[in-house]
């Protein structure tokens, strides 16, 4: 039988017969754009669809497992980066940058949290983006609103706002070529965590905890150096790492054209990414996203916002992971500072009722996104910082664990959120605002926000 043959999902050792890549067409589908000619759309669909698929399913299966040990408290989840990508960022310093930030990261939540760290990039395929609104008005015109570059373009013009078919072959390309030069820079040795007296920490002398900031990445540097003295050589266990992608499963023809079947495996994995998660947007149960990717092998996120019941969660987690399969099924909340209190304890209470035990992970960037009075997005280091201290005492007091965190972020040195050590400001914003759709931390304020997590690991415990 042919590997791309119409067989069911897999579903914990079995198939299910009521199931396909398509099955999705039967349900209401949300956040999808509106294509003027379907034969151009059919026949950029099918070039996709015939191209190389941008991952592997051994990847997968690999970070499959190790989502499981994060879920048991053996490994901590760093996923991060742009809010949306642009096609005009695919170039090699952003890539480097965002890579960079995300190792540096990781390497303090190890040495703070003694856990191995999973590291996730959101890139190489974070290019569709919903919209609250499907249209946009400007000077009295009206057009479809901005879905990111897979999608139309950002100018403001009828042809820049036309969904383009072409635009998913090049995101393709952008994703393909992400992917290649990631893989190139980590086998090439840019992922060797042994130098971190190369980090640029000059915003350390400007935060209270610069003494103790020192002493962690000094304590880092030394550990590293003792290893490698012991071992005689470097230890190729730190110069090469393992690093996934990720992004919203929300553009449907997209994801269904890069799945399919791979010779020795049973069941369907979408190949376009390691890790999809699903947003709210996107979650209702009876939803054409739901039924699509209660269908895939890959490991699956579902994002929880202020809207989330008890009883909603409850049934995406029958639907999407109904085998209870370990590593199948992560909850990334995100809630805002003033509301996770509040929201996230019933469902927890409700995922111990029910006898799961999912990966949690907390997003404490999307609840605490405010607009200045001059009307631009940003959000508040503070409050970041405050979602992400209750989201580790709510869980510690509930019997659960938090096993991972999720930003948007950069390593560049953009102005787009407020505070931190160098105690940027509402004035600051207008220096370097570069999103294209929603605040990030810069290199600076995710590393520091790091350094602050693991300070509070190492003091508290995991």
């Amino acid at each position: 039988m042919s590997p791309f043959s119409h067989r069911g999902a897999r579903r914990g050792g079995r198939l299910a017969a009521d199931w396909a890549p398509d099955s999705w067409r039967r349900r209401p589908a949300a956040q999808q754009p509106v294509y003027d000619d379907p034969a151009v759309l059919a026949a950029a669909v099918a070039e996709l669809t015939a191209l190389p698929p941008l991952v592997t399913s051994w990847e997968i299966e690999l970070l499959k497992g190790q989502l499981a040990e994060a879920a048991a408290g053996e490994r901590f989840l760093l996923q991060g980066g742009d809010c949306a990508e642009s096609f005009g960022d695919c170039n090699s310093a952003a890539i480097a940058a965002k890579l960079k930030i995300l190792l540096q990261m990781s390497l303090v939540l190890v040495h703070g949290s003694k856990r191995r760290v999973i590291r996730v990039g959101r890139f190489a395929g974070q290019y569709a983006k919903p919209r609250t609104h499907p249209t946009e008005e400007r000077d009295g015109q009206v057009l479809p609103a901005y879905r990111g570059d897979i999608v139309n373009r950002r100018g403001f013009s009828e042809a820049e706002r036309r969904a383009d078919p072409q635009l998913l072959l090049r995101g393709y390309e952008r994703a393909a070529l992400t992917l290649n030069f990631v893989r190139a820079l980590i086998d090439g040795g840019f992922a060797d965590l042994h130098h971190p007296e190369y980090w640029d920490l000059e915003f350390v002398r400007h935060s209270p905890h610069a003494e103790e900031y020192q002493r962690m990445v000094e304590a880092i540097a030394d550990s590293l150096r003792f290893m490698e003295t012991l071992a005689g050589q470097q230890i190729g266990e730190l110069g090469r790492v393992d690093f996934f992608t990720s992004h919203e499963g929300l553009h449907l023809l997209w994801e269904q054209a890069q799945t399919r079947q791979v010779p020795h495996r049973e069941g369907w994995y979408d190949l376009t990414t390691h890790f999809p998660w699903i947003g709210m947007r996107t979650s209702d149960p009876g939803s054409a996203h739901v039924e699509f990717f209660r269908g895939v092998s890959n490991p699956v996120a579902v994002k929880l916002g202020p809207g989330m019941t008890p009883e909603w969660l409850g049934e995406l987690a029958e639907r999407l992971d109904p085998e209870r399969e370990p590593g199948r099924l992560t909850l990334i909340h995100r809630f805002g500072m003033d509301e996770i209190a509040r929201r996230l304890p019933p469902l927890l209470e409700e995922m111990h009722r029910r006898q799961r035990r999912p990966l949690w992970c907390c997003d404490p960037m999307h609840g605490n996104t405010e607009t200045t009075p001059s009307g631009v997005r940003t959000r508040r280091f503070e409050r970041i910082l405050g979602e992400l201290e209750q989201a580790f005492e709510l869980h510690e007091q509930l019997g659960s664990r938090l096993g991972g965190v999720h930003f948007e972020l950069t390593g560049e040195d953009v102005t787009e959120c407020v505070g931190g050590a160098r105690g940027l400001s509402d004035a600051d914003l207008g220096r370097s605002y570069r999103s294209q759709v929603d605040p990030r931390l810069n290199y600076e304020q995710a590393l520091e926000m790091a350094l602050l997590i693991a300070r509070r690991m190492a003091r508290r415990g995991p």
